[in-house]
């Protein structure tokens, strides 16, 4: 039965990392990526993720059509990865000022979830525990990031919150 797992966590804490152990490399994986290389510090992340998950992943790249990417792998992946949400909702926000792309995009992919094609990890920030931004950009950012979260994690089975590289259950299905 697929199942549909969160990952959040701080900057650095090993949300991406944790992720690619949960796919077991004998089957067919997928990865969707969400970032875009707008600049040379975004072209080496990208680079050291590919590096990270080897070869054992498909690999698509949907930096806005998310529930798009998803749908046609239906019977043809074990494990979808998607990394990750924050950036996917950024890469929105910079793309749509009215927001109707992003609540259009955002309940797509929540309708999908509910009944996923096969596992979906999904790696997010945690982006409410430190100070407050300073502008209204990056205060929205804050509050789309936040309901986002939610909203994944309410349908999810399992969430995990990564801390110091270390996963912390927050959310499980298993008794």
């Amino acid at each position: 039965m697929a199942k549909v797992t969160l990952v959040t966590g701080g900057a650095r804490s090993g949300k991406s990392g944790y992720a690619l152990t949960l796919a077991d490399p004998s089957l067919e994986n997928t990865f969707i990526a969400t970032a875009e290389a707008i600049d040379d510090e975004m072209k080496q992340r990208i680079e050291r993720h590919r590096e990270e998950r080897g070869d054992h992943f498909r690999t698509i790249e949907a930096p806005v059509h998310l529930a798009d990417a998803i749908r046609p792998l239906s019977g043809t992946t074990e494990l979808i990865i998607i990394d990750c949400l924050t950036v996917w909702l950024g890469n929105m926000q910079v793309r749509d000022e009215s927001g109707s792309l992003l609540a259009q995009e955002v309940d797509a992919l929540l309708e999908l979830l509910k009944r996923p094609p096969c596992s979906v990890v999904l790696v997010t920030n945690e982006v409410g525990m430190g100070i407050v931004p300073m502008n209204d950009m990056a205060r929205e950012f804050r509050d789309q990031a936040g309901r986002l979260n939610q909203r994944v994690a309410e349908i999810a089975d399992h969430v995990i919150l990564m801390v110091s590289g270390l996963p912390v259950i927050i959310k499980s299905d298993i008794k």
